[in-house]
C-alpha cells in the first residue's frame, strides 16, 4: 500500500529553484535512504513530506490520517523536565490517562457507584487496548540502546545534557513513536559505533516504514532497501541497497555520457555540413539542417560529476620510521583519568584508527599526541622529521576572520591569483565565494575549506577527527579515495564504518582509560569483537541458567531423593528432550549466520543478478531466524519445566 506519493514536485525560494522533477513513492515496510551533496534540498524534501512545506509545483499525497514522525537535527524538548519524559513523550496522552486511573482507585474506596465503575472500566480498558502496559517497558529498552540508564533518566534532569545526549534523546523519543512513517534526519550523528550498531540492529528488526536522510554508508547499506539520490537540480529513486545504488548510480552516468558524446559529435557533424554549404549549391539544404540543429533538445553533461571535490594528499618527505612514540603517558580532565600508562609506536605508513566510545577521550588523546595540551604524566611526542596535519573535529583550524581566498593565499604567498581561485575551485568555491568568510559557510562547506588547507600542507603525518562529520557522501568518497592513495602515515578517529573498513590497518580502542592495540584491519577486528560479545553472550546465558536451577535446587518443596518413578521419568525425557532441541539450535544457528555472511559479501551485489539473489537469501535468513526462535521458545520452556522439578 502506497503512504507517500510525490509528484513531479519543485520547490522554490524567489529566484532560486532548490530542486525540481522528483517524482517516487513510499509504500508500507518500505526502507528510504536519502543521500546528495550538502544544500541539494534532502531536508526540504522531509518539509513537503510533513506537510510543513507546499511544493511551487507537482503534488506530495499522504494517505487520510496517516501519522508522520520527524526526526529533526536540531531538537528542542519544551514543557519535560526530565530524560524519560521527553522519551515518552509520544505517549503523553496514556501518561495521563494512567495517573487518571490511578486517582480513579483510590476514589472509588469512597465512592464506588456504577457511573464511578463504569468510567473506570470503560478508561481501564482504553488503557491496555491502546498499549498502556507496554509502553513504559519500550521506552525503557530504547533508552538503554541508546546509552542512558531507564531508571535514572526518570529523575535526571534535560538541563544537565551535553549536546551530544541531547541528539541521542530526541532519537529514542522518535523510535518509540507510534507513527507509521518515521523521518529520520542524520539519526547515527551523535552515536558512537556501539550505539550505532545498537540503532541498526533497532531498525532492520523493525517493521516501520522510515526515510532517512544520512551519510552513514554503512547504515544505510545495513536498513535500506530504497536509495533517492539528490542531484544535478533533482533527486532519482533506485530500487535496492546502498550497494546497489551505487552500481545503478555508474550505469545510469555511463549510458548517460555515451548519449551526450554520441549527441556532440552528431551537432560537430551538422555544424561542419551547414559551414562547408551554406553559401553554395546546397544551401536550402543547410538552412534546413540549422533549423533542425536549432530545435534539437540538448543533452546536458553527466549529472554528478561537477562539483566533486578534487582531494589528493602529499607527503613532501619521508620523514622518520618512528611517527609518534608515547610511554607511559596519562591523559586526564578534572573529573577523570582518560588514559593512563600507555607506552606505544606509530609507525611510519600505518593507517590507525583510533575507536572507543563518546567521551572515551579520543579527541584529548589526539590534541596531546600533536601538542595542543601537555600530558599529566609520562610523554607523547611525534617523531625526527615528521610534520601533522590536523584536522580538528570543530574545525576550529579555519580562521574566521580572513576571507577564502586570504586563508590559502596565508599558506601559498607566491602563488598567482588564478592558482589560489583554481585551488578553492577544486574544492567547490568558485568565483565570488572566493570572497566569503569561514563565518557565512555551513558545516559541510567549511570542512572543505579545512581539507583544501591540509591538501596545502603536504603532510607525512594526517591526524584526521571526524573528518566525516559534515561531508556529503559524494565528498566521503572523495575523502576515501584520497586517504587510500596518500603514502604517509594517517591516525584517524571516525565512527564511519565504511571509511575505518576502506583505510584503516591498525585499530587501538580507547576505553576505561586503556588502549587495546589490534595488529589488523578494522573489518578483522569487527569479526573478533562480534565473536567476543557471541562467547560473552553465551557465558552470561550459561551462567544465569545454571544460577537459576541452583536457586530452584535450594527452593525446591520437592524431594528429588523421593525415588518417584513418575518423577524420574518425566525429568529423563526432560532432559532427552533438551538435549535434542539444542541439537536443533546449534543446526538452525550455523544456517543463519551462513546466510548473513552470504549477504554481508560485497561480491553478491556485483555480479549480475545480485540483488534479486541477495532478496531470496534475505527471505531465507528471516525463515532461518523464525525457526531459531520457536525452537528457542520450546527450549526455554523446558529449562524452566525442569528447573521446576528440581
Amino acid at each position: 500500500m502506497t503512504l507517500i506519493a510525490v509528484g513531479n514536485v519543485a520547490v522554490e525560494f524567489g529566484a532560486t529553484e532548490i530542486f525540481r522533477d522528483i517524482s517516487f513513492t513510499i509504500a508500507a515496510g518500505e526502507r528510504w535512504g536519502v543521500i546528495g551533496r550538502n544544500g541539494t534540498g534532502k531536508t526540504t524534501l522531509f518539509s513537503l513530506i510533513t506537510g510543513e512545506r507546499r511544493p511551487t509545483r507537482g503534488q506530495v499525497s499522504r494517505q487520510p490520517n496517516i501519522r508522520v514522525s520527524l526526526l529533526e537535527q536540531h531538537r528542542e524538548f519544551a514543557g519535560a523536565t526530565t530524560l524519560w519524559e521527553v522519551a515518552a513523550g509520544p505517549f503523553a496522552e496514556l501518561m495521563r490517562l494512567e495517573t487518571s486511573l490511578a486517582e480513579q482507585a483510590v476514589a472509588l474506596g469512597e465512592d464506588s457507584g456504577e457511573a464511578a465503575m463504569e468510567r473506570y472500566s470503560r478508561d481501564l480498558e482504553r488503557f491496555e487496548r491502546e498499549g498502556g502496559y507496554t509502553y513504559a517497558p519500550r521506552v525503557d529498552a530504547v533508552l538503554h540502546g541508546l546509552g542512558f540508564d531507564p531508571d535514572a533518566a526518570r529523575t535526571r534532569q534535560i538541563k544537565e545534557l551535553s549536546g551530544g545526549e541531547r541528539g541521542r534523546l530526541g532519537l529514542a523519543r522518535q523510535l518509540v513513536s507510534p507513527a507509521d512513517v518515521l523521518l529520520l534526519d542524520e539519526p547515527t550523528n551523535h552515536l558512537d559505533l556501539e550505539t550505532a550498531a545498537w540503532l541498526e540492529q533497532y531498525l532492520k528488526s523493525s517493521q516501520q516504514t522510515f526515510v532517512i536522510i544520512s551519510h552513514d554508508r554503512a547504515f544505510l547499506a545495513a536498513v535500506t532497501d530504497h536509495i533517492l539520490h539528490f542531484e544535478g537540480g533533482t533527486a532519482f529513486p533506485y530500487t535496492g541497497g546502498y550497494e546497489a545504488f551505487v552500481l545503478q548510480r555508474e550505469e545510469r552516468r555511463l549510458s548517460q555520457h555515451r548519449a551526450f558524446d554520441k549527441q556532440q559529435k552528431v551537432i560537430a557533424a551538422e555544424k561542419d555540413y551547414i559551414a562547408r554549404n551554406l553559401a553554395g549549391q546546397n544551401s536550402s539544404q543547410a538552412k534546413g539542417r540549422r533549423k533542425r540543429l536549432e530545435r534539437m533538445p540538448r543533452l546536458s553533461g553527466v549529472i554528478g560529476e561537477d562539483g566533486t571535490m578534487a582531494l589528493r594528499f602529499e607527503a613532501a618527505e619521508r620523514g622518520g620510521d618512528q611517527v609518534v612514540v608515547t610511554e607511559k603517558l596519562r591523559v586526564s580532565v578534572p573529573d577523570r583519568v582518560l588514559l593512563d600508562d600507555f607506552s606505544n609506536r606509530v609507525i611510519r605508513g600505518d593507517r590507525l584508527g583510533l575507536i572507543g566510545p563518546n567521551g572515551a577521550g579520543k579527541s584529548t588523546l589526539l590534541k596531546t599526541i600533536v601538542g595542543d595540551r601537555e600530558a599529566q604524566a609520562g610523554v607523547a611526542r611525534v617523531g625526527g622529521g615528521i610534520t601533522v596535519a590536523y584536522y580538528r573535529q570543530d574545525l576550529s583550524q579555519v580562521p574566521l576572520d580572513k576571507t577564502l581566498y586570504e586563508i590559502i593565499q596565508d599558506l601559498r604567498p607566491t602563488w598567482e591569483r588564478r592558482l589560489v581561485q583554481g585551488h578553492l575551485g577544486r574544492f567547490g568555491f568558485s568565483g565570488d565565494e572566493a570572497q566569503r568568510r569561514p563565518e557565512t559557510l555551513s558545516g559541510g562547506e567549511r570542512a572543505r575549506v579545512a581539507l583544501a588547507m591540509i591538501v596545502l600542507s603536504r603532510a607525512n603525518l594526517l591526524v584526521l577527527d571526524e573528518p566525516t562529520n559534515h561531508l556529503d557522501v559524494e565528498s566521503i568518497e572523495a575523502l576515501e579515495d584520497a586517504i587510500d592513495g596518500y603514502e604517509g602515515t594517517i591516525m584517524l578517529v571516525s565512527h564511519d564504518r565504511a571509511l575505518l573498513r576502506s583505510v584503516v590497518d591498525r585499530v587501538w580502542v580507547l576505553d576505561h582509560a586503556k588502549i587495546a592495540d589490534y595488529d589488523g584491519s578494522f573489518t578483522e577486528w569487527e569479526e573478533v569483537s562480534r565473536e567476543r560479545a557471541h562467547a560473552a553472550s553465551v557465558r552470561a546465558s550459561e551462567e544465569e541458567s545454571l544460577r537459576r536451577v541452583k536457586e530452584k535446587q535450594r527452593t525446591s518443596r520437592k524431594d528429588a531423593s523421593s525415588g518417584d518413578k513418575d518423577y524420574k521419568n518425566e525429568l529423563r525425557k526432560l532432559t532427552r528432550d533438551i538435549e535434542a532441541l539444542e541439537v536443533d539450535i546449534a543446526k538452525h544457528e550455523q544456517t543463519v549466520s551462513r546466510l548473513s555472511a552470504q549477504l554481508e559479501d560485497p561480491s553478491l551485489y556485483t555480479k549480475p543478478g545480485g540483488v534479486e539473489e541477495s532478496v531470496e537469501i534475505g527471505k531465507q535468513l528471516e525463515s532461518a531466524k523464525t525457526k531459531l526462535d520457536d525452537v528457542m521458545a520450546r527450549w526455554t520452556e523446558l529449562v524452566e519445566k525442569k528447573e521446576r522439578l528440581g
